[in-house]
C-alpha cells in the first residue's frame, strides 16, 4: 500500500528528546515500512526514517529560534499534500483539523489519528461541520466529548519491542517523566513522595507556556532533599532512568488521551501508579501492572505496595497490548476500509472516503 504519513513539525520525527505525536509517527511509519509497504513521510528536515522523507522546513520549530509562526510552515506542507495526493492510496494526518476543508474535496482515501485532548467547547462546532472526516482516537475515553465524530477505531499507541528492555528491579526511587504543567501535577508527584518516604527524580521539560508556573510553583518543591529534578532527557536514557525505578509516578489532573511514558515505563517492567483520569483503566492494570489511585496518601500507600507486583508481568503485558507491529496491524485495517470504501464510490460522487456525503449547510 502506498502511505503518506502527515507529521506536526513541532518536533523532528523522531523527536531528540521529548516528544509524544511525533515519535508515534515515527513507530508508525517503520513499522509500516518493514512490513512492505511504501511510505512517505511529510515532516521537519531534521528527521530520520526508512520512509521517503519530505521535508517540509529545515529543522523542527522547536528547535528553530528563527521560528515565529508555526502555524505558516504546517499549511504550506498540507498544501504539498493535496498537490501529492493522487500518489498515495491513503493519507494518514497526525496534524490536529488543519487539513479537513481539503481533505473532504479530495479524491484520495484518508484519515486523521487526533492525539490531543477533545473536551474543548469550540471543538463541538468543528465536529459538526467536519462530522463525515474519518478519525481515530488513540483511547476510548479520549473520544467521550465528541460521540458524534467520525470514528473509525481505537488504535492504542505501541512501541518497538527492542526500544525498552525488562529490569528486574526493585527500583531504588519514583519516576516522573513528561512535561511540567498544572494539568501533569508534578507537585502531587513531590508531595507522594515525601509520604512514602522515597526519593523522587523528575525527568521533565518545561514549555515557554508553562515557565512562569514553574517558577513560581515547582521551582521551589524542588529544594526537598528527596527530589531531584534531571531536565529533560533524550530517548536513549529512558531504558536507565525507568528501569530503574520503583515505579512511575503519573498523577495527572486532566483527561490524559493516552499518556506514551506509562507503556514506555511497563516496557522496562515498571508499575505505574496514576490517577483515575482520561486514558488510564485503559493502560493500568490495577493490581497487576500497577494501582489506580484518587489521592495522595492513596498513592503513597500503593508505593509501598509495588514491591508486591511481578515486574515481568509488567513488561508481558506491554509486548500483548502496546508493540508497535499491534498498532500498525490495528491502522492497516482502517486504511484498508477506508480504501475499499473510496472504490465503491462512483465516479466524480462528493462522497468522502468513508462511503459519506459531505455535510454542508442548506
Amino acid at each position: 500500500m502506498r502511505i503518506a504519513q502527515v507529521s506536526p513539525l513541532y518536533e523532528s520525527v523522531p523527536p531528540q528528546q521529548y516528544g509524544g505525536t511525533e515519535r508515534v509517527v515515527s513507530y508508525l511509519t517503520e513499522e509500516l515500512v518493514a512490513q512492505g509497504h511504501e511510505v512517505t513521510l511529510f515532516a521537519s528536515g531534521d528527521s530520520r526514517t526508512s520512509a521517503r522523507l519530505v521535508p517540509c522546513v529545515p529543522r523542527s520549530l522547536r528547535t528553530d529560534p528563527d521560528c515565529t509562526d508555526q502555524f505558516s510552515p504546517h499549511v504550506v506542507m498540507l498544501g504539498r499534500v493535496v498537490r501529492k495526493a493522487a500518489a498515495f492510496d491513503l493519507i494518514h494526518y497526525h496534524v490536529d483539523y488543519l487539513h479537513y476543508p481539503s481533505s473532504r474535496v479530495m479524491g484520495t482515501p484518508h484519515v486523521t489519528t487526533l492525539h490531543g485532548r477533545l473536551n474543548l467547547a469550540e471543538l463541538q462546532p468543528l465536529y459538526r461541520e467536519y462530522r463525515d472526516i474519518p478519525v481515530v482516537s488513540i483511547s476510548d475515553a479520549q473520544r467521550l466529548p465528541l460521540p458524534g465524530a467520525h470514528w473509525q477505531a481505537t488504535v492504542h499507541h505501541g512501541l518497538p519491542p527492542g526500544a525498552l528492555h525488562l529490569e528486574r528491579g526493585p527500583g531504588r526511587y519514583l519516576a516522573f517523566l513528561g512535561r511540567i504543567s498544572p494539568e501533569k501535577r508534578v507537585d502531587r508527584a513531590i508531595e507522594i513522595a515525601r509520604l512514602a518516604g522515597m526519593p523522587l527524580r523528575i525527568a521533565a521539560k518545561v514549555d515557554r507556556m508553562d515557565r512562569d508556573y514553574f517558577e513560581a510553583t515547582i521551582k521551589p518543591l524542588l529544594r526537598d532533599p528527596l527530589v531531584e529534578y534531571v531536565g529533560e532527557i533524550a530517548e536513549h536514557e529512558k531504558q536507565e532512568f525507568l528501569g530503574q525505578a520503583h515505579a512511575l509516578l503519573f498523577p495527572i489532573d486532566w483527561p490524559e488521551p493516552f499518556g506514551l511514558v506509562m507503556i514506555e515505563s511497563l516496557a522496562c517492567g515498571t508499575p505505574v501508579i496514576a490517577w483515575r483520569h482520561g486514558s488510564v483503566p485503559e493502560i493500568v492494570e490495577d493490581g497487576v501492572t500497577g494501582f489506580i489511585v484518587e489521592g495522595r496518601r492513596e498513592a503513597a500507600e500503593a508505593v509501598r505496595r509495588v514491591s508486591a507486583l511481578d515486574r515481568s508481568r509488567c513488561r508481558a503485558a506491554f509486548e500483548s497490548r502496546f508493540t508497535a507491529a499491534r498498532m500498525a496491524r490495528d491502522y492497516l485495517a482502517v486504511y484498508r476500509k477506508l480504501v475499499a470504501a473510496g472504490r465503491r464510490a462512483p465516479s466524480g460522487s462528493p462522497l468522502d472516503p468513508a462511503g459519506h456525503p459531505p455535510t454542508e449547510a442548506a
